[in-house]
């Protein structure tokens, strides 16, 4: 799957629902970082941890009942080592109780259109009902990096520690050491599950997903993600096509206090060719019906529609650059002196 846009480019079987075992925390670490950006907590919030999370077992970082850690290190431990007892106490402290934030979990699944996904706890360990898809576990990872790409200063760690250097850290995730540009993103394996990962990378401004699920070995698992971040790489290439805040054009306001605003692009932008195309990208402006003040700074007042080979593949919104206030009567007759005045002389 292309990142920017959620394209998928090659797929086998995409909608069978499998077992995801510790895949299943990306969903976890996406409530994590949604949290993060309401201010419920910040990096620094010291978590506890319960006696329910200390029992996890499987990966862990054998968390004690006495024992807290902030966010920050909580999630480093999930992120690099899968630590499930860390998962626990992040859901129970963000929800309550690990059942109320599994309900979140598959709330925030149906809002994505995760339609092959329940999920029965938040951490991956085997559960009859438990399950997933490639595709569904493409979508959640194309959530968290594409708008909390911070997360990458965590999947992207090799080796670390905790405990003042007490606990050693060591990715699961291979390719972090072994593929250039990778950037993430979660492993998962358990006896019924099998090997699954989803492995995300980027290289010349092109970022890639790849979902591999019910792997034989780990080292298939690696190898086959690599297969697919290699077509992709080898096969499309990404074309920038708008810059956030560079202007597009000036635009006339009418009843302003001035008569035409500049136009920037909202945000930045691009599309995925295929290498060695002849198509031909095509952009056209749609502005809003009616545009007079009060204009407000970053309103909305058209957007950009991008095609190729005349066919829509992406708009970008084009925002004011500054507000316009509305033109008041007396600036009104002002304007209307100073244009008598002009044509006398």
């Amino acid at each position: 799957m292309n990142k920017l846009h959620g394209k998928v480019l090659y797929e086998k079987n995409s909608h069978e629902k499998l077992r995801p075992a510790s895949v299943t925390k990306v969903m976890s670490i996406l409530l994590i970082m949604e949290a993060l950006d309401r201010g419920d907590i910040t990096l620094d919030t010291t978590i506890p941890c319960s006696e329910h999370a200390s029992s996890m077992g499987g990966s862990q970082i054998w968390l004690n009942e006495t024992e807290t850690l902030t966010v920050n290190e909580m999630l480093k431990a999930i992120c690099v080592v899968s630590a499930n007892d860390c998962t626990v106490a992040m859901a129970e402290y963000l929800a309550g109780s690990e059942e109320l934030f599994v309900q979140k979990m598959n709330e925030r699944a149906k809002e994505l259109g995760m339609n092959d996904t329940t999920f029965k706890n938040c951490h991956g360990i085997d559960e009859d009902g438990h399950l997933t898809s490639s595709y569904d576990i493409s979508l959640m990872s194309r959530e968290l990096l594409q708008n909390h790409p911070t997360i990458t200063n965590y999947t992207k760690i090799w080796m670390d520690s905790l405990r003042d250097g007490k606990s050693e850290l060591v990715n699961t995730n291979k390719l972090i050491r072994t593929y250039e540009g990778a950037t993430g993103l979660k492993t998962g394996s358990t006896s019924l599950a099998l090997y699954n990962l989803s492995a995300s990378a980027t290289r010349n401004d092109l970022s890639l997903i790849a979902v591999i699920m019910r792997a034989p070995t780990t080292k298939l698992r690696f190898s086959e993600a690599k297969l697919l971040l290699d077509y992709g790489f080898s096969t499309y290439s990404f074309k920038k096509i708008s810059t956030k805040g560079d202007i597009l054009q000036s635009i006339n306001v009418s009843k302003g206090v001035e008569s035409s605003v500049n136009l920037l692009f909202e945000n930045d932008n691009g599309v995925i060719l295929k290498k060695n195309s002849s198509s031909e990208i095509t952009q056209e402006i749609e502005l809003n019906d009616k545009i007079e003040a009060p204009v407000q700074k970053d309103q909305v007042l058209g957007k950009m529609n991008f095609y190729l080979d005349n066919e829509l593949i992406s708009s970008v919104n084009l925002i004011a650059e500054k507000e316009i206030s509305k033109m008041s009567i007396l600036n009104l007759f002002e304007k209307t002196i100073h244009s008598w005045i002009t044509l006398l002389r």
